[in-house]
């Protein structure tokens, strides 16, 4: 049974960071691509960030470039995002996924709010 937990997420004010966390259980990480996503009120899912496990090779939306960096622990098998310079726009419920062997897998979602 694969599962992923995401965690970090919180209240920030804006121009500040936050590092989210997304772990497995069930499944050890290869080859997989694992991506965030958010989702915030009234809006489509959108894609943030993603990275190629084995590899370490990144890929990000144009609102995530140059402020959030994803990486990943291999020895641990947890993908990190850091995400800094937060506005109120990144105030979202935060999901990680991973296509692992060809099925995707979505965690429950972690909130964050970016507010003063």
């Amino acid at each position: 049974h694969v599962q992923l937990v995401e965690s970090g997420g919180g209240l920030v004010q804006p121009g500040g960071s936050l590092r989210l966390s997304c772990s497995a259980s069930g499944v050890t990480f290869n080859h997989d691509v694992i991506q965030w996503f958010r989702e915030a009120p009234g809006k489509e899912r959108q894609f943030v960030a993603g990275i190629t496990f084995s590899s370490g090779s990144t890929f990000y939306s144009a609102s995530a470039k140059g402020r959030f960096t994803i990486y990943r622990d291999l020895e641990r098998q947890i993908v990190y995002l850091h995400m800094g310079s937060l506005n109120v726009d990144d105030t979202a419920v935060y999901y990680c996924t991973a296509d692992v062997g060809g099925q995707d897998y979505w965690g429950q979602g972690t909130q964050v709010t970016v507010s003063s």
